[in-house]
């Protein structure tokens, strides 16, 4: 079977389960998945010099809190993808992932994965960035479901270009990871027994889980932590 047959495939059924949920960048990667792929495809050629303008001007108004949209950072990235076929994109995210990504990956994090499905949890990744990219992370630190944001793919199985639904950010999160159990495990058979974020637009997955966890977090977060009572673990 192909990754692109296989895209809609990962997400393996369980039975009754308490979760165990990870945010990714920030949280178990030391660094943003989204910035690091950028310079990797201007590096390699497979974005232009153009698009990467575009994406840096789209960083300073991130940066600076100046008017911007979710989508556009993804979409310009996912117009130059979309002369290759989904399978090679899929290559393009494990080269990347091995070259960058496997580097910054949090010994702690993995520590934290191994402990939550010893204690027979089901883990999954939740992230802002591409679900091909998370998928690749996923598979390599064993974690059973991924909820990441989703680029439209055409009838060929090559990408559009457009975000398919929302950006998984925010209270996105926390509508992914429902919809993946829902789908995955079964609807009132599941709970978020622990959830792990860096930043504060983690606040809405944390406060759903019993033991809520603020990894490395940011001076908002860490606010909202002490205020809240929330474990603050600080990973190497």
């Amino acid at each position: 079977m192909s990754d692109y047959a296989q895209r809609e495939a990962y997400a393996p059924a369980h039975g009754e389960a308490s979760l165990a949920v990870f945010d990714y960048d920030g949280t178990i990667m030391d660094g943003q998945s989204g910035q690091l792929f950028s310079l990797y495809l201007l590096r390699h050629g497979l974005i232009t010099r153009r698009t990467a303008l575009r994406l840096g001007w789209w960083g300073v108004r991130y940066k600076l809190h100046l008017p911007y949209r979710q989508d556009e950072s993804r979409e310009l990235i996912f117009r130059d993808l979309a002369r290759y076929d989904h399978d090679e994109v899929m290559r393009i995210m494990r080269d990347f992932y091995a070259e960058l990504l496997a580097p910054r990956t949090r010994a702690d994090a993995k520590a934290e994965i191994e402990r939550c499905q010893a204690d027979g949890m089901t883990c999954v990744l939740v992230s802002a960035t591409f679900f091909e990219m998370a998928r690749v992370a996923a598979e390599e630190l064993g974690i059973e479901g991924v909820a990441a944001t989703h680029m439209e793919l055409d009838e060929r199985g090559r990408f559009t270009g457009r975000v398919e639904g929302e950006v998984v950010a925010g209270e996105g999160k926390v509508r992914a990871v429902c919809r993946w159990a829902n789908e995955a495990i079964g609807e009132g058979t599941w709970h978020i027994a622990r959830a792990y974020g860096d930043h504060f637009t983690d606040e809405p997955l944390l406060e759903l889980a019993d033991e809520p966890c603020a990894v490395c977090p940011g001076s908002t977060l860490s606010r909202i932590a002490r205020r809240r009572g929330w474990r603050i673990a600080r990973w190497s």
